[in-house]
């Protein structure tokens, strides 16, 4: 009886190590996944959700589902900075201009979930690294730029040295919303070493909002 005894003990024991390495391994591997945020506008409510997989685009329903959401008031609605990636559904461009005007965003999804054109409006962005666009209607393909990466490092030195009674390079990006309307490539163009974004863009949308003196150098980057 001792024999069958050891056995049935062994087995218990192993369940039990085999329960806990599982759980053990299930939380680092959640804890792991790093969620996003996204952000999308249904029947005059703003959504802010934190999701740990993909959503198909515009798919609500599934979004509500399978991510932790809350209805957030555009008058709640705070400025602040995305470190890890955004995506955002939307159908005008008020909303655009709510969440990401002269906000800090690295790496930004937009998707068009709408049908109606949109107008000729200019959102300027700090920090953007990689935006992807999408336009669900009408099938056509994502298209992603990105503006800088780690690889960009030894530019950004040079850039620093030639620079170097300045302060670290400043990136702001300028997206051209009609880049929605239709289909045509997604482009985008970059000036360096840009000392005074006021004076080498007098006519630029929002160019009175930079100082003409703030010791800063620029890298301005125009998406459309």
């Amino acid at each position: 009886m001792k024999p069958i005894a050891f056995s049935a003990f062994s087995v218990w024991l192993a369940l039990i190590l085999a329960g806990f390495l599982g759980i053990h391994i299930t939380g680092s591997f959640v804890r792991s996944q790093k969620n996003h945020t996204l952000i999308f506008t249904k029947e005059n409510t703003i959504r802010n959700c934190s999701c740990s997989a993909d959503i198909r685009d515009c798919d609500y329903c599934l979004a509500n589902l399978m991510c932790n959401c809350k209805t957030v008031l555009p008058s709640t609605m705070e400025k602040t900075t995305y470190n890890s990636h955004l995506t955002i559904w939307f159908t005008d461009t008020s909303v655009l201009e709510m969440l990401l005007n002269f906000t800090r965003v690295w790496d930004l999804k937009l998707t068009f979930c709408g049908t109606t054109p949109l107008p000729t409006e200019y959102l300027a962005i700090w920090g953007l690294r990689k935006l992807r666009v999408n336009k669900v209607k009408g099938g056509f393909p994502e298209q992603s730029v990105t503006i800088y990466s780690s690889s960009n490092n030894k530019k950004d030195d040079s850039l620093a040295v030639h620079n170097k009674d300045r302060q670290p390079l400043v990136y702001i990006s300028f997206l051209d919303t009609s880049l929605f309307n239709g289909y045509s490539l997604l482009k985008s163009y970059s000036v360096e070493n840009i000392s005074s974004i006021t004076e080498h863009f007098p006519s630029l949308l929002y160019s009175d909002v930079f100082s003409t003196s703030d010791n800063k150098s620029y890298v301005v980057t125009f998406i459309y």
